[in-house]
């Protein structure tokens, strides 16, 4: 059955957040450090938590079981005390390549409400990462960017990880 959420093409050809599509939102952003360690930061649920979300946002995690078919449940709590649950499922895990998952409310009977699929590019022993995000309608990416504003929240998220593995060189892979 079609969702609306089939894989995006991974090729990569943003340099910044854009769409490429009416139905997508792309992000990339090249890391100072290696793939395998990038990939770690976002799969060990040990430093996801520490990173996570847009400026101000912290991150409760009550599960996570990063392999196909496996669930990451977690709270983004905002600035504002406002608390966001969300589920993910993630649907392929290519290590250190790929990552794939659907994303969601986590609310009883919620469907996704977006697949995500995220490259890890090696260049140079830097990391081109990839986050396309795919909506299964064109108004469903609108109303996430104009009410979540998703393409700041997501250039944040991306930035708050680039602090992040500056200060923690070391994380285990």
């Amino acid at each position: 059955m079609a969702t609306g959420l089939e894989t995006a093409n991974s090729t990569d050809t943003a340099t910044t957040a854009e769409a490429l599509s009416d139905r997508e939102i792309v992000i990339t952003r090249v890391f100072d450090a290696p793939r395998e360690l990038v990939f770690a930061a976002f799969t060990d649920p040990q430093h996801l938590d520490q990173w996570w979300g847009p400026k101000g946002f912290t991150n409760t995690t009550s599960e996570i079981d990063v392999r196909p078919g496996g669930v990451w449940r977690y709270v983004m709590h905002g600035p504002d005390g406002t608390d966001f649950p969300n589920k993910v499922v993630y649907v392929e895990i290519v290590k250190p390549e790929r990552l794939v998952y659907d994303n969601g409310w986590d609310r009883e009977g919620a469907e996704p409400d977006f697949r995500t699929t995220v490259t890890f590019e090696e260049e140079d022993g830097k990391t081109r990462l990839t986050m396309r995000m795919l909506f299964p309608t064109a108004e469903d990416r609108d109303y996430v960017v104009r009410e979540f504003g998703a393409i700041d929240g997501g250039n944040q998220t991306l930035e708050r990880l680039a602090d992040y593995l500056n200060s923690h060189p070391a994380i285990e892979v």
